[in-house]
């Protein structure tokens, strides 16, 4: 490295201690989405100002992806469509530094490349491996601690199947015929394009999460997700009310106005009572004033959690303008503003944390549900890619 790319360094790490400074002055993460912006936008300017010296302008296209999600972003946080927006602005930036690089052979960018290659390389030859380990491990601490239910064995089943993938690519897949690995080649690309779609999924999933409504909210609404024993509040409803009850304590404090928690939960049959009435009561032991508390007992599902709440906002309000958000747990939180904008209701969510081994299932349990939600898409591209590669396989055993 020369001189400059030094500096570069130093300046760079120099800034991260003062975001340290300040993130420990604020009492937050290190490593808060302040530290991957700014990461991200250093290295960006310094490669812009690599490409000024060489005369080029390919920083444009990731410039371009970038301001492209970021508008769509800004006019509508709850599409699929920005995490693949996301995602193309990082696969044309890491492409931008390759190219770069090979222009102006800096020694900083080969260093960021190598780190990104060596990581990519990993998680290639060893990626599906630890998946599968990871999953096995995960599925077995489900069992120990949760329910032997269908939603809580789906780590377990992907594993399984993953398992079987690999075993049989490893064993037999080099001895097919042309025709037949063209023909199995079908079943990778589809789990390749459901993969691709997961990815996108995660990463609008994860990107929703850093989103912070602003402390002038007149309802919260605390989303409902079953009762245990007929009557009580179950450990992950009661994450959900108390980050609504953590909201309400922040806004009262920065603004003296307190907005209204609006419990959403219907009852079911093996329920004594609606599931927003036993939240209601969860919220009062909490300290919540019962004024401040509204109860919506007709919902079923989170579609009408949404509709239902609203229909509540709208009358308490006399039709004037409000500003609302929902709670839920971190997990569901994409979806459930999904819902929301079906619901025609302008708002934003807050992702009360799950702990950790539970997420993977969670989130599989989500990813499927949002598949459902466009199965007839998925369902068309699925098939054209299987008769795309049963055509080609049908030519090479007719031709080769």
């Amino acid at each position: 490295m020369n001189q400059i790319d030094y500096y570069c360094i130093v300046v760079y790490l120099i800034s991260l201690l003062g975001l340290g400074m300040r993130a420990k002055k604020n009492k937050k993460a290190f490593f808060s989405p302040l530290f991957f912006i700014w990461t991200g936008t250093y290295f960006f300017i310094y490669t812009f100002l690599l490409e000024v010296m060489i005369g080029t302008y390919y920083f444009l296209i990731p410039l371009a992806f970038l301001g492209l999600f970021l508008l769509v972003y800004s006019l509508e946080k709850r599409l699929l469509i920005n995490g693949l927006l996301f995602n193309l602005f990082l696969l044309s930036l890491g492409i931008l530094m390759l190219i770069v690089y090979l222009e102006t052979r800096d020694q900083l960018l080969l260093f960021l490349l190598e780190i990104v290659v060596t990581g990519l390389t990993m998680l290639l030859f060893f990626g599906s491996y630890g998946l599968i380990t990871f999953l096995y491990w995960n599925a077995m601490v489900v069992f120990k601690k949760e329910s032997h239910s269908l939603s809580n064995l789906l780590t377990f089943l992907l594993a399984v199947g993953l398992t079987a993938l690999l075993g049989f690519y490893s064993y037999f897949s080099l001895s097919l015929p042309l025709w037949g690995a063209a023909l199995f080649s079908s079943v990778l690309l589809v789990i390749g394009y459901f993969f691709i779609v997961l990815y996108n999924f995660l990463t609008i999933s994860i990107l929703y999460q850093y989103n912070q409504p602003k402390y002038q909210q007149d309802y919260i609404i605390v989303l409902g997700s079953g009762l245990i024993n007929g009557n009580q509040v179950p450990p992950l409803l009661g994450k959900r009310i108390e980050k609504a009850i953590q909201f309400y304590h922040e806004q009262l404090k920065q603004t003296s106005k307190a907005p209204l928690l609006l419990m959403s939960g219907g009852q079911g049959t093996d329920e004594s009572l609606p599931e927003s009435e036993a939240m209601k009561l969860f919220a009062i032991e909490k300290g919540i004033p019962e004024a401040d508390i509204l109860v919506e007992t007709e919902s079923r599902n989170t579609l009408e959690n949404m509709t239902f709440s609203k229909k509540i906002m709208d009358q308490h309000s006399d039709n004037k303008e409000y500003q609302a958000i929902f709670s839920t747990n971190n997990y569901h939180l994409f979806r459930a503003g999904i819902f929301a904008r079906m619901a025609h209701l302008k708002a934003d969510g807050i992702g009360a944390k799950t702990a950790f081994y539970f997420l993977p299932n969670a989130f599989l349990r989500e990813f499927i549900a949002i598949v459902m939600m466009k199965k007839r898409r998925h369902v068309i591209v699925s098939a054209l890619i299987i008769s795309g590669m049963i055509v080609l396989s049908y030519l090479l055993y007719r031709y080769m």
